[in-house]
């Protein structure tokens, strides 16, 4: 049986009702646009599993909001906007390679195989330092974030926090995890 990406009409009401409340309470993270028009393009037919990634990622607390606008494609761009990294994220892996490299205690999943089941993108380095001028976020926790192939290649993922009002940018074995370490992400829609 396929595991359809769609959310219930109810689910889908309280998905919009939150992520309104949310858009209406931080308006600085996007100044200049309007809640109906980002509401139109939710609506919009061709975002069903779109909505399905948003409440993923409001599910595992993310906390999504919009905070930018690709003229390019014309789509609005949400970020994870959690004040420490979402709870439902953490103790993590960076991705399948680094989990299965643990010869004991391995963690349940990993960073990479949990965005892809969501039909998300980890934030890059640059998109993190984004995030950072919106808000203060990650001051008790830390985001893997996405992780250049050279790096990955030896061995080696990225991480960010946000400390001493400073972004720092941090490397640890890609088979690390810790309690207060998850991911962050963004969606197109």
């Amino acid at each position: 049986m396929e595991n359809k990406k769609e959310l219930s009409p109810k689910q889908y009401e309280e998905l919009i009702s939150t992520l309104k409340a949310r858009f209406e309470k931080n308006m600085g993270r996007h100044k200049g646009f309007e809640w109906d028009k980002v509401q139109a393009k939710l609506d919009s037919a061709k975002t069903a599993e779109k909505l399905w990634s948003l409440n993923e990622m409001e599910r595992t607390g993310g906390e999504p909001d919009v905070v930018d606008f690709d003229k390019d494609t014309g789509e609005y761009i949400f970020y994870d906007c959690s004040a420490e990294s979402p709870k439902g994220r953490r103790s993590v892996c960076y991705d399948h390679e680094g989990q299965e490299s643990r010869k004991e205690h391995k963690p349940k999943n990993n960073a990479i195989d949990m965005a892809a089941a969501m039909v998300i993108e980890l934030l890059s380095e640059e998109q993190y330092r984004v995030l950072q001028k919106l808000g203060n976020f990650d001051t008790k926790t830390s985001s893997w974030v996405h992780t250049p192939p050279e790096i990955r290649k030896l061995g080696g993922a990225l991480f960010c926090d946000c400390r001493y009002d400073h972004v720092f940018v941090y490397h640890n074995g890609a088979q690390s995890y810790y309690a207060v370490r998850g991911f962050r992400c963004l969606l197109r829609v």
